[in-house]
């Protein structure tokens, strides 16, 4: 059967799959389009262990909440141009939904697909249709009979956040601070021993000759306020609170009567290694002109 340029382009737009690839597709299946995207999905199987060592840095965090449990996932892309594909989010909501369900990324990745099959037979589809290395990096949970808020801000930045006492709308504003403060701890009975120690032999350091020379007590009392100055930087309840920065997290709490339990905050690819590529240079060496 003759195949046209009018069965590549359908092909092509269904698929997600490259000009070459449409058009052996297309002959090795008589033309039949339907078979076709299914002999590109089972090439994709294959091809999705090819990309499996590029990089993946970019993508979604995305969040399913059910009564008391909530999940985030990362779900990461090679680019923000496929993170942004309607295949690739559908493939990251289904996968946050699968998500409620299952303890951690391995056990995701066996749980049943919205679409059919498994998270891990979903992800070789997708890679096939998009042309580039899908991972689902991670996922945090919470599942309680306390009050628990999840919180993405631009699909970049996902917060869970548990809290005992309070209202909803606490909750839900605590999220969105830790979203955009980033408290690496709780409290100050949260901040390991080490740190402040460490902190200390800083302030020291910069301290004058003159400074150091006050009387031990008098540095001591100096040494203490910088110290308690930079655990409220690094505590929840120390910050000012974002939705009203003339008071702490800390006094918001106390007068609703409430207490953060635990939190969970991710960002899209952080902890992973970016690779920075010059495409324009890529193009002119493989035209021979560098």
């Amino acid at each position: 059967m003759e195949i046209t340029a009018q069965m590549v382009k359908e092909l092509r737009e269904r698929s997600g799959a490259g000009m070459m690839e449409c058009k052996k597709a297309l002959s090795q299946n008589d033309g039949n389009i339907e078979a076709a995207i299914e002999w590109l999905r089972k090439q994709g199987l294959a091809k999705a262990d090819k990309k499996a060592d590029r990089v993946a840095a970019e993508g979604r965090i995305v969040l399913a909440q059910d009564a008391g449990k909530a999940v985030l996932v990362e779900v990461n892309s090679e680019t923000d141009f496929v993170a942004k594909d309607e295949n690739f989010l559908a493939f990251a909501d289904n996968v946050a939904k699968a998500a409620l369900g299952a303890a951690d990324v391995e056990a995701l990745k066996g749980a049943a697909y919205a679409g059919g099959g498994t998270v891990e037979e979903a992800r070789a589809a997708v890679i096939a249709k998009v042309g580039e290395n899908v991972q689902v990096r991670r996922l945090v949970r919470i599942d309680s009979a306390n009050t628990v808020a999840g919180y993405l801000h631009g699909g970049r930045i996902g917060v869970l956040v548990e809290v005992k006492g309070g209202s909803a709308d606490l909750a839900r504003g605590l999220a969105m601070h830790i979203a955009a403060m980033n408290p690496p701890y709780i409290a100050e009975k949260d901040v390991p021993a080490e740190f402040v120690a460490k902190e200390k032999e800083i302030e020291l350091a910069k301290m004058t000759d003159k400074d150091k020379a006050k009387p031990a007590e008098i540095l001591e009392k100096i040494i203490s306020g910088k110290i308690a100055k930079i655990v409220n930087e690094v505590t929840l309840t120390g910050q000012p609170y974002v939705l009203d920065t003339n008071e702490t997290v800390g006094a918001v709490l106390k007068k609703e009567g409430a207490e953060v339990v635990t939190f969970h905050r991710i960002a899209v690819g952080e902890g992973i290694e970016k690779v920075v590529e010059d495409y324009a240079a890529e193009v002119m060496k493989q035209a021979g002109l560098a």
